[in-house]
């Protein structure tokens, strides 16, 4: 008697242990786009990354998107910066950025391997920032060109290096957010794994 008792015991235990297996209790769910679920904090967190995960998206987004109806202006905000060192290296930064902001933008926004999209976001802003900054060290007074048409400023005339180097700052952060904590309530990843759950 002592021995099926034993038995009966290890059994529930194991099938204790099956249920609570995995992130959340969910048995082989990726814990980087599941969110946490009964700690506050944690829900704060995912709630959190996904405004930050928008903020950095949209405005990836919103600066590519605004360059594509005269790509050349794209090409002659790159040549402002007069950083390549090529002609057709301007010409090829300047006609695929705005390609590739508004799909890294767009995947950041919907959540599309969150980490990592996030991730390229962030890189993106320090390259941005560190453009800018040499631009003002060099003495090149144009402006940033992310957000309006390129143009070459007199040189007396005050330039706005300082609030983009800030704006891109806050970007950066928030792609830093967003990769550190990923997971948030709503995202293709998250719908993805729960499709994936299912099926299994």
């Amino acid at each position: 008697m002592a021995n099926i008792t034993t038995r009966k015991g290890a059994a529930a235990s194991g099938r204790k242990g099956a249920t609570t297996g995995g992130h959340n209790g969910v048995k082989g769910a990726p814990p980087e786009v599941v969110p946490p679920k009964g700690k506050t904090k944690d829900i704060v967190l995912s709630w959190i990354s996904l405004v930050a995960r928008l903020i950095l998206g949209g405005a990836i987004f919103y600066a590519g998107i605004i360059k594509l109806p005269d790509m050349s202006q794209s090409v002659t905000a790159v040549k402002n910066y007069q950083i390549l060192p090529v002609g057709w290296m301007t010409q090829t930064v300047g006609y695929a950025l705005p390609l590739v902001e508004v799909l890294l933008g767009l995947a950041i926004i919907l959540g599309v391997f969150t980490r990592w999209t996030s991730l390229l976001g962030a890189i993106m802003m320090v390259v941005y920032i560190a453009a800018i900054i040499s631009l003002w060290i060099r003495g090149i007074n144009i402006n940033c060109g992310c957000f309006s048409p390129p143009k070459v400023l007199p040189d007396d005339a005050a330039n706005a290096y300082l609030q983009d180097i800030l704006r891109d700052i806050g970007l950066l952060a928030c792609g830093v957010f967003a990769f550190l904590f990923p997971a948030s309530p709503i995202s293709i990843d998250k719908w993805i794994a729960g499709n994936d759950l299912k099926e299994s």
